[in-house]
Order: structure tokens, then C-alpha cells, then sequence
């Protein structure tokens, strides 16, 4: 029995199994687009019961050799299922996997031998389940492992993954670099870059003080003016994000960017972001893109989902951060300019389960959008503990959305089934709103009457705090906060002075259309 998702096939008896490390040799000739590749796998047998290992592997890739403990093993591929045989009861297994070829283009991007200025570039992406295209893996976000990758190229050539460099050996005309982790990584996460980069470097202390984290920098020759200018305030991004959220959760290893070809955006491998190479400007057009993938490290790499339908998890909650870091950097206007920004009137489907739109405007936009009203929910206190306690609990681990409902129900002592289902798991869409309003004298003031029908087809009635401003004058008003919790609802209020008319969600803190009934 197999499952199919976004084109890539998971066998259930790869659950049989727990990887506990890669050790990948990887030999570059881009100029015939040529990979030749020795995986080393170590993992440990779940199920004892079984004499074969699954892994995934895309077949195009021609094995020239696999052994299982130092002996060789029968095996089939096909499609991107690798069915290895093995002979013996020992626990651990170590899989070698020795091949070659040119790896397929899949997914986003996949793995690409690419030139620019005459001069090669190889870089992959790999998000969701595409690693398998150019290693043997296990390639599903929950099997997190270690990783050594030793990248060998042409001397003139800079190779860069996940983690720290170990070391740099040079034979000949070929060098090697050897890159090594420290903390778990999922397969979608492993990286390489090699180019023909310059580098440069920055630093972050840690928030005891006792740690120095390298930042470290690889771009074209054309884009290092530019790309020092760009990236000047990732220090003071980490910064912040880890007194928000948590240290830095790779503080051993280190924070990177690398240049590459993909131009539709960035990818946030483990402690090495890759940057599309028109998104370095020197003009800091695209300070939201660096600052939303440095979030991914804390939101994605620390933490990975539990399955793909999560991804919202990773997504939501770095585009969130956007917002987070705008508002530290410009207060509450800016957060509610970056919020706004995310608005959309056609977001597709359910936030949870996204199927076939794992990239789509609701993942990243309504996803933030759900986090903004979860903390006027909660209050700016209770929020930023919730995101710290999950944080702590989850990292170097995967996490699914319940997990993440848990953690707001053990924070703030509160239910909030009705809050996920309606905005997570079977809500589509936004609130849409039509309200009126009549205000009368009254013997203490001025009665108001509200009434607010819901109108949207998404979702039968959301449960809300809807706040109104009552405009008394040009510098005078009051802020009352009613509870929406059926689709027609009326309330009254009684007002000192009358107000001159009244602002639904001032503050913008509902993915809502709102409009006065004509």
C-alpha cells in the first residue's frame, strides 16, 4: 500500500524505521550536470519483524552499488521507492547507496546545475519531499536526523551546506568541503550551494552572552556590495526574534545566506538561507523576505511540521513574524500596515489540509492572520508566552496543529476547539459583516443599538471580540469590545456623550469585511 502526495510516494513501512544520520559524498561536474553521490545511512529498526528497508529515491539516478552493514543487498527501485533486502537481526543498520546521474527537476525547483555570468551554479530545493531526487533518504519531515555532506567541486568553486564547516581538503583540481550538523535536520531541509561566491561575515551574541554566532554570507562577485547592504540587519533581526521566541535554536552551528538562480523567492534551509538572485538590491527591497526566512528557524527548521497538511505552522508563523519585527521596528501602525498587506478576499480553501495550494496565499497570509487574532484573543502577555512555551516544548521535534492548540488551552486555560475549527480546520474564506446603528437619549447619556449579521458562505458563524470606536468629536472617543457569537446579534450601550458615528475594528485585528448596511 502506498500514498501519493504532491507527486511523491510514502510506503507505510517507512515508518519502520528511524534514521539517525547521513553521511553524504557528493562529486559535482556541472559542466556535463553530473552528480556522483555515496550516501551513508544509519538508522535503527522500529519494526523487528521485517527483512527489508524502504527509502526513498528517484529512479532516474543509476545505482553503481548498495550494501546494508558492509554486504551487498538485493534491491528494486522505482518511481522514487527504494526496496532494499537485508540478511541479519541487528538493530542498527548502516545502508550505503553508491550513484550517479543528473538529477530530475521536481517540485519547486529541485536540484539544478545552472550558469550565470559563464560561470556554474548548483543549488537545490527540495520543499516538500524532494530530496530524494539527488540522496537516498527517508524523505518525510518527522524522520529528522544528523548530517555530514562532503561537497566536492572545482577549486575555484565555494561549497556551502547546512551546519558548520569542518574542514576544506583540496586534491588536485577538486576540493572538498565538509559540512557537518549538530542538531537534527529533516531531509527537506538539507542543503548545497556551489559557486563561484565571495563571502563575508557578521556576528550575533547570544542572549547570555556566551555564545557567538557566525553569520556568514556567500554571493556572486556582482552582489557584494549590495548584498552588504541588504543583509546588515539580520543581527539585530536574531535579535529580536530571540527574545521573542527563544535563542536562536542553531546557536553552535551558525546563520547563513547563499545566492542561487530560483527567482520566485527564498528557501529556508537549516542555518543557510538561499536568496533568489534579483532579490539582492543593495535598496533593502526585501527586507520582509530575509526577515520571514530567518523566522523559518525557529518556525520550520527548530520545529517541522508533523505532516504536510501543517504547513501552515512553518508558513503563517514566519509571515507573522514580518508583521512582529515591523511593529518592533515601527510600532503599531507598522503592524497594522504588514496585516493589511496580507488581506485577501479570495483566500482558497481550509487553512489546515491545504492539498494541492501547500503554497498558496492562505497558508502564508490567512495563516498570519490567524495568529494576529489568536493574540487579540489571548492579549499581547498570554500570546508571546504561548509562542515561547512552544517553542521550548517542540524544538529540534515536529509539531502538528493540535499540538499547537494544546499549548494555547495550557497557557490560557481556555477551550479553543471553536476558534480552530473555525479559522483552521473547517472554516474557508473571512467573517463578512453587515452592521447598523441608531443611538437614542437616554436619562445617563445616549443609548446606541448595534446590530451585526454575518454574510459569508465559508463558514456558518464565527465566534469573535469585535471592537467599535465611538466617535464622540475630532479628538474625543470610546473603544468597547462585544462578543460575536451568532450570526445575527444585537447590543446596546449606554454613552455619556453621542457619538458622531462608529469604526468597526479599529485597529485592524479581524480577517474580516466589514461594511455599514446601507
Amino acid at each position: 500500500m502506498i500514498f501519493i502526495l504532491a507527486g511523491w510516494i510514502f510506503a507505510p513501512i517507512q515508518s519502520k524505521i528511524d534514521v539517525l544520520h547521513y553521511d553524504l559524498s557528493l562529486d559535482l561536474y556541472p559542466d556535463n550536470s553530473i552528480l556522483k553521490g555515496d550516501a551513508l545511512i544509519t538508522c535503527l529498526r522500529l519494526d523487528k519483524s521485517s527483512s527489508e528497508v524502504v527509502l526513498n529515491f528517484y529512479d532516474n539516478l543509476k545505482i553503481t552499488g548498495l550494501s546494508v552493514n558492509g554486504l551487498k543487498s538485493e534491491y528494486s527501485n522505482m518511481d522514487n521507492l527504494l526496496h532494499i533486502k537485508y540478511e541479519g537481526i541487528t538493530d542498527t543498520l548502516k545502508v550505503e547507496v553508491i550513484y550517479e546521474g543528473t538529477p530530475k527537476h521536481v517540485g519547486l525547483s529541485g536540484f539544478v546545475f545552472g550558469e550565470i555570468n559563464k560561470s556554474n551554479v548548483v543549488y537545490n530545493l527540495s520543499e516538500p519531499d524532494f530530496a530524494s531526487s539527488w540522496f537516498s533518504c527517508n524523505d518525510v519531515p518527522t524522520d529528522k536526523a544528523l548530517l555530514d555532506i562532503r561537497i566536492t567541486n572545482d577549486t575555484s568553486m565555494v561549497s556551502v551546506s547546512n551546519g558548520i564547516l569542518k574542514d576544506i581538503r583540496v586534491n588536485g583540481a577538486r576540493k572538498t568541503y565538509h559540512w557537518k550538523t549538530l542538531y537534527p535536520i529533516a531531509t527537506y531541509l538539507v542543503c548545497l550551494y556551489s559557486a563561484n561566491y565571495v563571502t563575508f561575515s557578521d556576528k550575533y551574541i547570544s542572549q547570555d552572552r556566551q555564545d557567538t554566532l557566525p553569520i556568514q554570507y556567500y554571493v556572486f562577485p556582482n552582489h557584494l556590495v549590495s548584498g552588504k547592504i541588504d543583509f546588515e540587519d539580520n543581527p539585530k533581526v536574531i535579535d529580536f526574534f530571540a527574545k521573542t521566541f527563544g535563542e536562536y535554536p542553531f546557536i553552535k552551528e551558525k546563520y547563513g545566506v547563499a545566492e542561487f538562480l530560483w527567482q520566485s523567492g527564498a528557501m529556508e534551509h537549516q542555518t543557510i538561507t538561499g536568496i533568489g538572485s534579483n532579490f539582492i538590491t543593495g535598496k533593502k527591497y526585501f527586507n520582509d523576505v530575509y526577515v520571514h526566512e530567518l523566522a523559518h528557524q525557529w518556525w520550520g527548521d527548530a520545529i517541522s511540521p508533523s505532516d504536510w497538511k501543517d504547513i501552515w505552522l512553518n508558513e503563517g508563523f514566519a509571515t507573522y513574524s514580518e508583521a512582529l519585527y515591523a511593529e518592533h521596528i515601527g510600532g503599531k501602525k507598522a503592524l497594522q500596515s504588514v496585516m493589511l498587506s496580507k488581506f485577501n478576499n479570495d483566500f482558497k480553501g481550509t487553512l489546515y489540509d491545504p492539498k494541492d495550494n501547500l503554497f498558496g496565499s492562505t497558508v502564508y497570509d490567512k495563516g498570519s492572520w490567524v495568529l494576529h487574532m489568536l493574540r487579540k484573543e489571548t492579549g499581547d502577555s498570554l500570546f508571546f508566552q504561548i509562542l515561547r512555551t512552544y517553542f521550548a516544548t517542540y524544538k529540534y521535534k515536529n509539531a502538528s496543529t493540535d499540538d499547537f492548540r494544546k499549548i494555547c488551552e495550557l497557557i490560557t486555560g481556555k477551550d479553543f476547539n471553536k476558534f480552530f475549527d473555525q479559522w483552521v480546520y473547517i472554516g474557508i474564506g473571512k467573517i463578512e459583516l453587515e452592521y447598523e446603528w441608531s443611538v437614542q437619549r437616554a436619562s445617563a447619556g445616549f443609548n446606541v443599538k448595534i446590530t451585526t449579521l454575518q454574510t459569508q458562505k465559508g463558514y456558518d458563524t464565527y465566534n469573535f471580540p469585535l471592537e467599535f470606536k465611538f466617535n464622540i468629536d475630532s479628538s474625543t472617543n470610546v473603544v468597547k469590545t462585544f462578543f460575536i457569537d451568532r450570526r445575527q446579534k444585537v447590543f446596546e450601550v449606554t454613552l455619556k456623550d453621542r457619538p458622531k458615528d462608529i469604526e468597526p475594528d479599529p485597529s485592524d485585528w479581524l480577517l474580516a469585511d466589514i461594511k455599514k448596511k446601507e
